[in-house]
């Protein structure tokens, strides 16, 4: 029997820490366990980084406004209800302190008693003036009298209070609304990026789409390759960011995105990718992200969508399916097709030796023409060493016949 068995006791490893861990060699590592490549960038465009540790809380506090901004929809909605809850609560509860301390409460049904609010007969009546009084409604049925000076001054207060609390809370809840989040979603990637032969050179590209009709003005796109290095000094840096350029010397990193476009990246020397080829990029530990900005046309407002591409998402050799078709009168976009892509010849290796190949294949005209020649003498050089017999005979018939022309 040559099965193996497996062997019902586990043997655990030592565990050891994160910086031993972190210190084994790749080689080592890679054979135990297949690693997997954790995104800095998910798909959907949200960043997949956690701050933790962060002690320096208050921060938060001093921009109160944003931070209540960046919160979930129902913690925000729970926030905007309980500060005025609270707000009527905290001014009912003095209104009615003042009836009570003031003896309103004991003269309720005295027509000589003026009270500092008519109609103020309990907590649950001065909660509902305090509702009144805060929103402005007046319902006319209580009023506050002018036998009160510290109602007056505690309306005055309220007042004021409660247009703060109104323009805070309202414009909390307007720009939470208005958020260019939402448009951004409209703003779609296609789901794999593609490396093919463009004009004669090895282009990385991808396709970015608006499914709506109002357009996003001033659009721009940025790539980032976030890939981990490490120094000449051996200083590791997790993360790196490099910029991928895609057009922002020639301008065409600015877009007009009415229709999906294609955006390519040059495997130039200048390229991160100029010395991968297509075997080496599987084994290649690596993350684009790609950024798409502008301004929502019909507010105004800048918005960003993103997304990222890992090795698994990159196909080599191919190209994308074309979406737009020319029908009767206008430009159709067929967005069913807009993640397709299919198979082109390309050459499987990388730009740069691309390149040393076509150099190559370009000599100077010079050059060819002083080989050729340093060649041509080389043959001759090497027949008159391997037919030295015959060049004797050739000397000696033409020794003879200038002796018989002597004669």
């Amino acid at each position: 029997m040559d099965q193996d068995v497996e062997s019902p006791v586990a043997i655990h490893q030592p565990k050891l820490p994160k910086q031993a861990r972190d210190d084994l060699p790749r080689h080592i590592s890679r054979d135990r366990t297949k690693r997997k490549i954790q995104r800095y960038v998910r798909k959907d465009g949200k960043c997949n980084v956690h701050h933790g540790n962060v002690r320096e809380t208050y921060r938060y506090l001093t921009d109160i406004f944003t931070t209540l901004v960046d919160l979930k929809w129902r913690f925000n909605l729970l926030i905007f209800v309980m500060v005025y809850t609270v707000t009527w609560l905290f001014f009912g509860m003095i209104w009615w302190l003042i009836a009570y301390i003031r003896g309103d409460m004991d003269h309720i049904e005295d027509p000589s008693w003026t009270p500092c609010v008519t109609n103020l007969n309990g907590f649950v009546s001065a909660f509902l003036f305090s509702i009144e009084t805060e929103t402005t409604i007046g319902y006319g049925y209580r009023v506050i009298t002018d036998k009160c000076p510290e109602g007056i001054i505690l309306l005055l207060i309220q007042s004021v209070l409660g247009s703060i609390v109104n323009a805070f809370m309202v414009g909390c809840m307007f720009v939470k609304i208005s958020q260019p989040k939402k448009r951004a979603e409209t703003l779609v990637f296609s789901t794999h990026a593609v490396i093919s032969m463009r004009d004669g050179k090895l282009c990385l590209m991808f396709r970015v789409g608006d499914l709506r009709n109002s357009h996003i003005v001033e659009a721009s796109i940025r790539a980032k390759l976030i890939k981990s290095k490490q120094t000449s000094e051996g200083e590791f840096i997790p993360l790196n960011q490099t910029d991928i350029n895609v057009g922002y010397y020639t301008g065409d990193d600015r877009l007009f995105l009415v229709s999906p476009l294609i955006i390519s990246h040059e495997i130039n020397q200048q390229s991160p990718f100029w010395e991968i080829s297509k075997a080496q990029l599987p084994k290649e530990e690596l993350e684009i992200v790609v950024i798409l900005e502008g301004m929502v046309e019909a507010t105004g407002m800048t918005c960003q969508a993103r997304s990222s591409y890992i090795t698994s998402e990159i196909l080599w050799g191919y190209r994308f399916t074309p979406v737009l078709t020319l029908e009767d009168g206008f430009y159709e976009v067929d967005y069913n097709s807009f993640h397709e892509t299919y198979e082109t010849s390309t050459p499987s290796l990388s730009a740069k030796e691309l390149a040393e190949l076509a150099s190559r294949a370009e000599l100077p005209l010079s050059w060819s023409v002083s080989s050729k020649l340093n060649q041509h003498a080389e043959l001759e050089t090497e027949e008159e060493e391997k037919n030295p017999e015959e060049q004797t005979e050739r000397n000696g018939d033409v020794a003879n016949l200038e002796n018989e022309s002597k004669v």
